[in-house]
């Protein structure tokens, strides 16, 4: 193979410290607080919801820490693949990299679905034309236009460049943190502490518990957003330096966490949360209901198309990287690793994610859940990936440079592992009340079927390049290459 083939694809650096916080912080918000809020509340009532995400927000810190040292140690797009890679070699980076894309295109796919719902609160008149029914939920034909719209957008903005991307994400972020801090302020200052009680949903401290579970696993689903950062750190800036990717992932966890607490409260004190559970917008009902204002309704769903929006450009725009980045190594199809010649962005793998959301959007609403449990349960995954590859480079590598060396990394890394291992099996041992539904397991079958003929159709080019071509192709550093782990391809 000559060198032109094995050259090296780049993208574009334009990302600035604002653009990272919006990218990370925008990400993780999404609309699930607007979608989920009412099943959250049957299963665990505000104060057992408060407690889940808690829990979560605190797992989440143990996690990004993990980044917080890996993501300067290795600043490379598709950053998970690279940290696999460097630890365990090919086969895992794959591993990593596919159980998180598809886990982000999960949630490109829960956008897509949720915007049609969201609008078609604002605009009942879209609720025409019925196409058909799955899981009891009627698709129309309207809320798929508008996801196809909407999805050939954000496949739009991402095709023409990072810095387009990024200017919209700032902007968004900012409009979204502005109309939440006014209706939570209005929720929390206007409503009563009265309308919380019963604290927890279940008559029982095991049914507590389990309905407090059951809320704390999807978690990952809706905290994940701050390893978008990983994804994009090798289009940073020139004069961002690296070591500040950390600080934005743990700022942004923090920041997420607050914003969840905050609106489970405002809405919980709004009105009584009993009469939520049902709703197919509960947090829009409640502040319409609490005070008899469309207007403070329609102020809550304008943060969550803003919201919707943020969190469906940061995960489109990540799972395209990942993507990237597996092509660019050879691991999968090459072409996914093309770079477009005049924007400097992965068409073939931007391409890709648009063409598979707006298949999964035509699933509709009866596979929302199942969206968000299957996301759930690969991002896990990738996160188990994550603290194993920080607790085998502690070992193997202990002079690898690191801007920034987590404070007791191996018990971080090891209970980062655990906490994201449990959410795993707890998804997957049978009678486990947060465990994965047939659909679900449909879904994740297709995905690891997919997963396996990516692995085999990328086989040819995988085999015709030597791990040091590799190291330098994933790592951009062939002074390195020795030290890489290279195990054989399989």
């Amino acid at each position: 193979m000559n060198s032109e083939s094995l050259a090296r694809p780049r993208l574009k650096r334009t990302i600035g410290g604002l653009g990272f916080l919006s990218l990370a912080f925008g990400s993780m918000i999404g609309v699930g607080w607007i979608t989920a809020l009412g099943d959250w509340f049957q299963h665990a009532g505000p104060g057992g919801t408060i407690l889940a995400f808690a829990g979560g927000g605190l797992l989440m810190v143990l996690i990004g820490s993990c980044y917080a040292e890996l993501t300067p140690m290795l600043p490379v797009t598709g950053g998970e693949v690279a940290y696999a890679y460097r630890a365990f070699g090919t086969d895992k980076a794959f591993l990593v990299g596919w159980s998180l894309a598809f886990g982000y295109l999960a949630v490109s796919a829960f956008e897509a679905v949720s915007i049609g719902m969201v609008l078609a609160y604002l605009f009942p008149q879209l609720d025409v034309f019925p196409l058909y029914v799955i899981g009891g939920w009627t698709v129309y034909a309207p809320h798929l236009l508008l996801a196809f719209l909407f999805t050939a957008m954000i496949t739009t903005v991402n095709l023409l460049g990072v810095g387009v991307a990024m200017r919209l994400q700032v902007i968004l972020t900012g409009l979204l943190v502005a109309c939440t801090l006014l209706f939570v302020v209005t929720g929390i200052g206007q409503g009563s502490p009265h309308h919380l009680e019963p604290h927890f949903a279940g008559g029982s401290f095991t049914e507590t518990w389990k309905g407090i579970l059951v809320v704390f696993v999807m978690a990952p689903f809706m905290f994940v957003g701050f390893d978008t950062i990983p994804q994009a750190a090798e289009e940073r800036a020139p004069g961002q330096p690296a070591r500040r990717l950390g600080l934005y992932i743990i700022l942004a966890i923090i920041g997420s966490t607050a914003f969840y607490i905050l609106v489970i409260l405002a809405a919980g004190m709004a009105t009584p949360w009993q009469a939520l559970v049902q709703e197919k917008l509960p947090t829009a009902t409640a502040f319409r209901s609490a005070f008899e204002s469309p207007a403070m309704a329609n102020l809550v769903l304008s943060a969550g198309v803003i919201g919707l929006l943020t969190s469906w450009n940061g995960f489109f725009l990540a799972g395209t990287r990942v993507l990237f980045s597996l092509g660019r190594a050879r691991i999968i199809d090459p072409r996914f690793g093309e770079v477009h010649a005049d924007y400097g962005t992965p068409v073939r793998a931007t391409l890709f994610s648009g063409v598979v959301t707006a298949a999964a959007a035509c699933l509709g609403r009866g596979a929302m859940l199942a969206f968000v449990n299957v996301g759930s349960f690969c991002i896990s995954m990738a996160f188990v990936g994550v603290a194993l590859s920080l607790l085998r480079l502690r070992v193997s590598e202990p002079e690898l440079e690191r801007p920034y060396r987590l404070p007791a990394g191996k018990l971080v890394a090891g209970c980062a592992a655990v906490g994201s291992l449990m959410v795993v099996l707890a998804m997957a041992i049978p009678n486990s009340p947060a465990v994965l539904k047939p659909i679900e397991w449909t879904i994740l079958a297709a995905l690891c079927l997919c997963g396996i003929a990516f692995w085999f159709i990328g086989s040819n080019q995988r085999n015709t390049i030597t791990e040091d071509d590799r190291a330098r192709l994933i790592l951009d550093d062939p002074s390195e290459t020795q030290q890489v782990n290279t195990t054989p391809n399989r």
